[in-house]
């Protein structure tokens, strides 16, 4: 697809920002990833990017909103799509900043004047005044529409309902608000203390997490000390778990089956000597490991490669442990990837279990007797979890469960659902 073509829009203004950012919440409500989506920004000044990264986010997060609003205020369904995402990123600046609300409405006018040769510029103007004449009624009913009041769709809310009567209002709040931020501190290079106390020289506060982690605000990786130099990595402390529950030792053969980008991999590196093996089924994500692990002074062989298809990169010698990272609906993980909710379908829950059960099965005859799988998923759904490997004792009757976690989203972490298994025979 071209690029679009050059605006007249100023570099700094909120109209860029909104533009660029209904580009993006267009793509996504279109099917495609938020990362993919976001490469539209690659070519902005940085500070262009951020404040448009910063709309596309919180519209994003606030899953419904946006579309209960509009559906009260247009006549009927408009038929541009970036123009309609225009309207929701201007809905969701005008509920963070109502304060300036004559300015946005401004703002977003101009971005329209860029949309569509212009010819909604009027609609804009007329929709987003009307929401202002009738803020009060409109916020009211929204509160009472489920799906807007807790951002999530209804399917998703069905399925948290049942699964945790009590706990699902803290899963739904921690989905709709931006993620911790967390380091994994590089064991071979220093310790959580002297880090954090590097951190501090640096005018950056911080708290321990875990094992290895530290939480702080958020921050540039390239402004951490020792970023480049491998002192560090950004990981979530939930998923640090996996590295810590596997429990490398010293000359084992270790598989990482779904490894990309690699912060698993690295960290199982960094715990012991290993001989890793890490696979990912992409050939660009393969090369992020690749890249994750020379910025940290850490060696594995990385292939390319279906797990699955053992026949075409197995060479016959077990693994005495395996990790399988196994694709699933990212449900645990959605404060950080809001597009999670907008590309998600109800039938989506059974298509990764199928998956899941199948990888399960497949990689079991790769572990040595004895040998240990861990395994790992960042959703919240018992059908990806629990229910998945009580299934899979089932089919295995030499499987043992050594150990299971689950962690619901938080402060501290996203979410994450692990069980070790062992290979009695």
């Amino acid at each position: 697809m071209a690029a679009p073509a050059p605006t007249p829009l100023p570099a700094d203004s909120l109209g860029l920002s909104l533009l660029l950012a209904a580009r993006s919440i267009a793509a996504v409500r279109g099917g495609q990833s938020l990362t993919r989506a976001l490469t539209a920004l690659s070519g902005e000044a940085a500070v262009t990017r951020a404040a448009a990264q910063d709309v596309i986010y919180g519209t994003l997060r606030r899953y419904g909103c946006g579309e209960f609003l509009a559906a009260r205020l247009l006549a009927r369904p408009l038929s541009h799509a970036e123009t309609e995402a225009l309207l929701l990123a201007a809905f969701f600046r005008l509920h963070s900043r109502p304060d300036a609300a004559y300015m946005v409405v401004d703002q977003a006018v101009r971005a329209a004047g860029e949309l569509a040769g212009g010819v909604f510029k009027g609609l804009v103007n007329g929709v987003l005044r009307n929401y202002l004449r009738q803020r009060a009624a409109l916020d009211a009913a929204l509160a009472n529409d489920d799906e807007a009041a807790q951002q999530h769709p209804g399917w998703w809310l069905t399925r948290l309902r049942r699964a945790y009567p009590d706990g699902w209002p803290a899963i739904v709040a921690a989905g709709n608000r931006p993620p911790p931020m967390a380091l994994r501190v590089n064991c071979r290079r220093s310790t959580v203390a002297d880090y954090a106390t590097r951190l501090r020289a640096a005018g950056l506060a911080s708290r321990p997490v875990g094992e290895n982690g530290l939480l702080l605000p958020p921050v540039a990786a390239a402004d951490l000390p020792g970023f480049g130099d491998g002192w560090v990595s950004v990981q979530d402390a939930g998923a640090q778990r996996a590295a810590q529950l596997l429990a490398p030792l010293a000359g084992e053969r270790i598989l990482d089956a779904c490894a990309a980008p690699g912060g698993k991999t690295a960290h199982l590196l960094e715990a012991a000597d290993v001989d890793l093996l890490a696979l990912d089924i992409d050939a660009t994500r393969s090369r992020r490991i690749e890249d994750n692990l020379r910025r940290l002074g850490l060696t594995a062989t990385v292939k390319a490669a279906d797990c699955r298809q053992a026949d075409q990169w197995w060479d016959g010698r077990p693994f005495d442990a395996i990790l399988a990272d196994v694709p699933c609906s990212a449900s645990g993980v959605v404060g950080r990837h809001p597009d999670i909710k907008y590309l998600r379908r109800a039938s989506d829950i059974r298509r990764f279990a199928l998956l899941q059960s199948e990888l399960l099965d497949r990689l079991w005859p790769l572990l040595k007797p004895g040998g240990r799988l861990l395994y790992a998923t960042c959703s919240v759904f018992p059908e990806e979890n629990g229910a998945q490997i009580d299934a899979f004792l089932v089919r295995q009757p030499a499987a043992r469960r050594l150990a299971e976690e689950r962690l619901l989203p938080c402060d501290e972490h996203d979410g994450f659902y692990y069980a070790l298994l062992r290979k009695t025979a």
